[in-house]
């Protein structure tokens, strides 16, 4: 295990690094009080990701599993390891999940590289048992912005660098 000072510069990096691929010139002004619900109407209106480039797309037939959500308030959520919390990356713009005992489905868009969306997801409604962090994951991929693909893992920025979360490649 890293020691908590390392994590926390490299969660800081990575974070910079998201930043850094979200900003441009042509970017307009986001009133952050409603953006999750426009950004998720906005992909639910648009097709996710165009065919023709999906194929080439980094993410598309990509599979992913969580290591843990670390917040900026240097807190960290880890999935117990019996469960299983993973996205695949379909190239038609699709993302397929297993989130503890839910599954789930939705869409996703990637405009530029290092941008990330995930649009209204559809998932089962089953009661995980007690200590699962569902809820949490659900709820943070409603505010990723971006990613980060480093040494093998995946890295899905939230929005105002809520938190990180972070997946190891599925081998398939």
């Amino acid at each position: 295990m890293q020691p908590r000072s390392l994590s926390r510069i490299s969660i800081l990096l990575i974070a910079a690094l998201a930043l850094a691929a979200c900003s441009g010139d042509d970017a307009a002004p986001v009133d952050e009080s409603s953006a999750p619900a426009e950004s998720q109407a906005a992909v639910a209106e648009e097709p996710a990701v165009e065919a023709s480039d999906s194929d080439s797309h980094e993410l598309a037939g990509t599979s992913w599993a969580l290591v843990r959500i670390a917040s900026m308030d240097d807190s960290e959520l880890l999935p117990a390891e019996d469960t299983a919390y993973t996205i695949t990356f379909a190239a038609d713009g699709r993302a397929s999940m297993q989130v503890d005992c839910n599954r789930g489905a939705g869409p996703w868009e990637s405009a530029a590289p290092g941008e990330l969306t995930f649009g209204p997801l559809a998932l089962t409604r089953a009661m995980c048992p007690p200590g699962s962090i569902h809820d949490q994951f659900v709820g943070q991929l409603a505010y990723v912005r971006s990613y980060v693909l480093r040494d093998g893992k995946l890295y899905l920025a939230t929005m105002a660098d809520g938190a990180i979360i972070e997946f190891e490649a599925i081998a398939e």
